[in-house]
C-alpha cells in the first residue's frame, strides 16, 4: 500500500535500497503502466527495465510481499535477507550546525501540503548542511516516502548524497537507516525514536543518527562529530561520563 503519486521514484528508490541498482546507468527504463483504476484513473504498476549487465540475486529478495505502508523490512524471509549495506563506512566531513537541526521540524511541516489536507501522511525531506529544504515527499508509509525521495535523486543522477541529510516525520527504524546508507547520506534525523537495530547499523556505518528532534531539543545516537555546537549543547557524557555517540541533548 502506498499513497499514489511519484510511483516511478518509489520503485527506483526501493531497488536502490535493496541493492539491485547502484548507478543511474543500471536502469534502462522506468514507467507507470497497467490499466487505469478508480475514478482518478491511477495506474498501479511500475515497470523497471534494468541494464543487461545488472544481475539480480533472487534469493536475497525473497519476501512474502514486495512493499507495504508498514515497516520496510516486513515480509523478509529472514534477517539474512536484509540488504548487504553494513560493510559501508561513510566518510567524515559533512557538518551541520545544531541550530539547523532545531529548525528541521518547522521547515518540513511548512512543506507538507498533503498532510495539511489529510492529517495522516508521513514525510521525508532532503536538506543541505545549512538546513535549507531541497526536496520533500509524502506517503502513508514513512519508508515509502524515503524511497520516493532517494528514487528522485537517483533518477536525477545526484546519488550518492554525501553532502545531504534526511529528516523524517516518524520513527527512525532500521529500514530508514539502511535506505539512507544505500544513497550515501551521512545523517538521518527523525521526529521520533530510533530502534536499537537502527542505532547499531548507524554506528557500524559511521552515520549520524539523531532522534526526538522537537521542542528545540534532540538526541544524538551516533556520529556526533558531524554536529557543530553553534549554541549551548549538553551531551550526556558531559554530566555522566557516557559515550558521546550514544545520546546527546541539545537545548536551544
Amino acid at each position: 500500500m502506498r499513497t499514489p503519486g511519484s510511483d516511478v521514484e518509489l520503485a527506483v528508490g526501493f531497488l536502490l535500497a535493496e541493492g539491485l541498482v547502484h548507478r543511474r546507468e543500471d536502469v534502462d527504463r522506468a514507467e507507470s503502466c497497467g490499466p487505469p483504476a478508480g475514478p482518478l484513473g491511477i495506474r498501479n504498476l511500475v515497470r523497471v527495465e534494468l541494464a543487461p549487465e545488472v544481475t539480480v540475486d533472487a534469493k536475497r529478495l525473497q519476501r512474502n510481499f514486495l512493499t507495504s505502508s508498514s515497516c520496510g523490512l516486513c515480509g523478509k524471509a529472514s534477517l539474512d535477507a536484509l540488504p548487504l549495506v553494513s560493510h559501508v563506512r561513510l566518510p567524515d566531513g559533512f557538518v551541520v550546525p545544531a541550530s539547523a537541526i532545531h529548525d528541521l521540524p518547522s521547515r518540513l511541516r511548512g512543506a507538507q501540503t498533503a498532510f495539511d489536507r489529510t492529517g495522516g501522511l508521513h514525510a521525508a525531506a532532503l536538506f543541505d548542511r545549512d538546513g535549507h529544504l531541497l526536496d520533500v515527499y509524502e506517503d502513508v508509509g514513512r519508508h515509502n516516502a524515503v524511497d520516493k525521495l532517494i528514487g528522485a535523486q537517483f533518477l536525477a543522477r545526484a546519488v550518492p548524497l554525501s553532502d545531504r541529510l534526511i529528516f523524517v516525520s516518524g520513527r527512525a527504524g532500521y529500514e530508514l537507516v539502511q535506505k539512507s546508507l544505500a544513497a550515501g547520506i551521512p545523517m538521518l534525523a527523525a521526529v521520533g525514536a530510533p530502534s536499537s537495530l537502527a542505532v547499531d547499523l548507524a554506528r557500524d556505518a559511521n552515520m549520524t543518527l539523531v532522534g526526538f528532534v522537537r521542542d528545540r531539543r534532540f538526541n544524538v545516537y551516533s556520529g556526533a562529530q558531524r554536529i557543530r555546537r553553534d549554541r549551548p549543547v549538553l551531551f550526556d557524557n558531559d554530566r555522566r561520563g557516557s559515550d558521546p555517540g550514544r545520546s546527546a541533548t541539545s537545548a536551544g
